[in-house]
């Protein structure tokens, strides 16, 4: 059972008179608004993003996040550095970079380049942010399904780089990687056709890494010419 603070603070200073408590509550009250209003550090929050842009090429691999940043606290949030990571995966997929911070989330001809920049959140105030990350030899490769990613965040009143989101990522919606264009975020059902175009395209990326089998070498070379005949010089 809590006692009201006049009853504790009557305890603690038994001399002081019933107008002299009703002050020090009214001290102790002004100080505490005053310290939640004006003085309390909040913490950022984010949500995983709806939707994304994403190239994945066999040397470098570049995504674009639309996050909203909101700040709990009274105290504004300065973010000095961003980064994407795969916690779950090895240790050969490197963190993606914060390397700009274009103006529209599908990318096109138009984009004007911006370079990454420390920013403010001020306090009990929201800001929506698109955000490209990208990293060559990453180790990312767009596989049809879901990858666990962190949003790291380097604040200006924390040292070391703090987690700020981590949220699904479906790469099974990456239907094209080597087109840099925008998907859903949101675990849909691909139709037939989509998936058979993603599997061709992951195929595709893959024998650009690996390069040609030694059978299939072996198969083109035993192929007979394009004009449908016989060499000759093997009669």
């Amino acid at each position: 059972m809590f006692l009201p603070i006049s009853a504790v603070v009557q305890d603690a200073f038994p001399s002081i008179p019933g107008a002299g408590v009703v002050s020090v509550c009214a001290l102790i009250f002004t100080v505490a608004s005053f310290w939640w209003i004006n003085a309390r550090q909040g913490r950022l929050k984010s949500w995983e993003p709806h939707s994304f842009a994403a190239i994945v090429h066999a040397h470098i691999a570049r995504l674009r996040l639309p996050l909203v940043l909101h700040n709990t606290g009274a105290k504004p949030i300065v973010v000095q550095d961003l980064r994407l990571t795969f916690p779950d995966e090895p240790a050969s997929h490197l963190p993606l970079l914060w390397v700009s911070s274009p103006s529209r989330l599908q990318p096109g001809t138009e984009d004007e380049p911006k370079l990454p920049a420390g920013f403010a959140v001020a306090g009990r105030e929201a800001q929506q942010l698109l955000i490209e990350f990208e990293a060559p030899f990453s180790g990312f490769s767009a596989e049809p399904r879901d990858y666990k990613v962190q949003i790291q965040a380097r604040f200006g009143h924390r040292n070391g780089w703090c987690t700020l989101l981590t949220f699904t990522l479906r790469g099974a919606n990456i239907i094209d990687p080597d087109q840099y264009t925008v998907y859903s975020n949101a675990p849909l059902e691909l139709t037939k056709e989509d998936r058979r175009k993603a599997d061709a395209a992951l195929l595709d990326l893959l024998d650009e890494r690996e390069g040609p089998s030694p059978s299939a070498e072996r198969k083109r070379r035993d192929s007979p010419n394009d004009g449908g005949g016989t060499d000759t010089n093997l009669q």
